[in-house]
């Protein structure tokens, strides 16, 4: 027996070792193979039976393809004498092309899935040169007995993951697999080197699209005197045209309208009505697929008012009031019904859940129809004694034309508001005041100041204008970092969009201030929110839940997303890392 067979022999004395034992002396196989059989075993895949999902149609025209068709062809062509496939697969491990010279091999590789359509990942098929490459982000080389799913031990495989050359990000793996009695560790230099080549290409072709996309623009941009826009994967450009006649609202807006068009068959989109009230006509006049991505510019027409003028164009309260944010219909209307309250000083109580923007509702409000007064909001759990509280309202709602907002007035204790009724009572026909409480029936403290308000209006709570949550994100990203060049990727957006918020626009607001103290500059991804975001559980989590799930988030991202160690980091076991993040939805 020669000394191959006697190391492939030990190997898969090993695992049948490891399957019977659970475990094994952590100098028994290299610590890859060994982490990648404890993953598998903890994600329960079957080590006798390979039972793999077809996933989908793989994209064949992708960017991807298009940069590894040269390279897979050439090494295809170098070993057309052997039993080898060479395999390409996207991101998340699903077979892309594969080839291969000799039709027993082929069908050897058709046994196991390994053919297109279908995922290698870990998940499904264990320790293998194509899932195991993607769990840990670096090149591998699986022989034989080194695989954890037994109807694969009688192959060999290296696989290497390919990276985008901008972003980094993994968006493939490119493997070699043969029969491991005929395999030779020179399979994993010779895929690291497809790999890199690859990852040249794809640089290659995003100098050319971008370069193309550039060139149609500025094509356009002579030509056309108005509103031009260009879109190429990660490369937006906008005339100066749009920039300066669009806030930065409208110009977010615009891109989200545009970026429907991209990949439909579509070359105009219906009349866009941007937050401001300003409606786009949006046609596609290029479009071209270079190097596997997609490059369109289009063509803006604006109202002719829209260009002469800022001014005239604002059709809401919501638009024009200062500090008021939103174009749903519903955050419209209270917006609009809380102004004629204050313009005809009918006292209002605004309803709706914490957080939801009641009390600024009202503040810029009266601030906008009282330009020359200072609106303040009194809130009782910021003053120390019921007496100074009330002493506060004395104050703000002194003289015949005051505008004051008091918040909160269910959460006032009894005795404290026994005192503020005839207060307001004796202010009853001067001025104006705003209270706002929540949407639950009042109880009967409160039952003594509804009559003093003569109008009502529901504030709805962010979840239910979730629309807002685009226009929402950059203004408060420009509150809260005085205007920086910093924004939100789509992604993120995306995801902002998912959430509950059960802590309405004042969650928001704190999310937003906590994303841009990670990253101040920029395009904020998706991985750069709180952990709170990174969580779609179905239910409402318990304090200790929540907790729990922000420190698996931490873990994960202190540990490059590797599930293993971000278990070992908490002191749990894979498998409950898992059913945990099913549970608490994290992504």
């Amino acid at each position: 027996m020669s000394l191959r067979a006697d190391v492939e022999t030990d190997v898969r004395r090993v695992r049948e070792r490891f399957l019977c034992e659970g475990s094994l002396a952590a100098d028994a196989l290299p610590s890859g193979v060994l982490d990648s059989w404890r993953r598998s075993q903890a994600m329960r895949v079957h080590p006798d039976r390979l039972d793999l999902p077809f996933v989908r149609q793989p994209d064949t025209g992708s960017r991807l393809v298009h940069a590894a068709e040269p390279v897979l062809r050439g090494i295809t062509q170098d070993v057309t004498t052997e039993a080898m496939s060479v395999i390409l697969t996207s991101a998340d491990g699903v077979v892309i092309e594969r080839s291969a010279s000799e039709g027993a091999f082929m069908e050897a590789l058709d046994s196991v899935s390994l053919a297109p359509g279908y995922s290698y990942a870990e998940e499904f098929a264990g320790t293998n040169g194509i899932g195991t490459a993607l769990e840990i982000g670096r090149p591998v080389f699986i022989r034989g007995g080194e695989h954890f799913v037994g109807p694969l031990v009688e192959l060999a495989c290296a696989g290497a993951p390919i990276r985008d050359p901008i972003t980094q990000k993994i968006v493939g793996i490119v493997d070699l697999t043969c029969w491991a009695s005929r395999s030779n560790p020179v399979l994993l230099p010779l895929v690291k080197s497809l790999g890199s080549q690859i990852e040249d290409r794809l640089q290659e072709s995003a100098h050319a699209s971008e370069i193309a996309l550039l060139r149609a623009y500025r094509d356009q941009a002579r030509r056309f005197p108005l509103g031009v826009l260009a879109i190429g994967g990660d490369v937006l450009l906008m005339n100066r045209f749009l920039r300066q006649t669009l806030d930065i609202n409208d110009q977010i807006a615009l891109l989200e309208h545009a970026s429907d068009l991209l990949h439909t068959t579509a070359t105009r989109q219906p009349l866009a009505v941007l937050p401001s009230g300003t409606t786009a006509n949006i046609s596609v006049v290029d479009h071209a697929e270079v190097r596997g991505r997609t490059n369109v510019v289009f063509h803006v027409h604006l109202p002719t008012e829209a260009t002469a003028s800022r001014v005239g164009i604002r059709q809401s309260v919501a638009s024009h009031v200062p500090g008021l944010v939103g174009r749903s219909s519903a955050w419209r209307r209270s917006c609009e019904q809380v102004e004629r309250c204050c313009r005809d000083r009918d006292w209002v109580l605004l309803e709706g859940e914490r957080g939801s923007g009641r009390a600024k509702l009202a503040q810029a409000v009266a601030q906008y129809v009282h330009p020359t007064k200072t609106v303040r909001v009194i809130r009782a759990e910021t003053i120390s004694t019921p007496a100074l509280f009330v002493a506060e309202i004395v104050t703000q709602t002194d003289g015949d034309d005051f505008a004051a907002v008091i918040s909160d007035v269910d959460c006032i204790d009894e005795g404290t508001l026994a005192a503020v009724v005839p207060v307001l009572q004796s202010r009853a026909s001067r001025g104006w005041i705003a209270a706002t409480m929540s949407s639950s029936a009042p109880s009967p403290k409160v039952e003594l100041l509804l009559p003093l308000f003569t109008h009502t209006v529901a504030v709805p709570a962010l979840r239910h204008r979730i629309e807002d949550i685009e226009v929402l994100v950059p203004f408060l990203l420009r509150e809260l970092t005085s205007g920086a060049d910093v924004r939100l990727g789509a992604d993120a957006m995306r995801q902002l969009s998912k959430l509950p918020w059960p802590g309405n626009v004042a969650q928001l607001r704190r999310v937003v201030a906590e994303t841009v103290a990670r990253q101040r500059s920029g395009v904020i991804g998706a991985d750069k929110l709180p952990p709170e975001c990174r969580s779609l559980a179905k239910r409402k989590l318990t304090q200790l839940e929540a907790l729990e799930r922000d420190a698996i988030v931490r873990s994960l991202e202190d540990n490059a997303n590797n599930k293993l160690q971000a278990a070992i980091a908490l002191g749990m076991s894979r498998a409950t890392i898992y059913r945990k993040m099913r549970d608490y939805g994290i992504a």
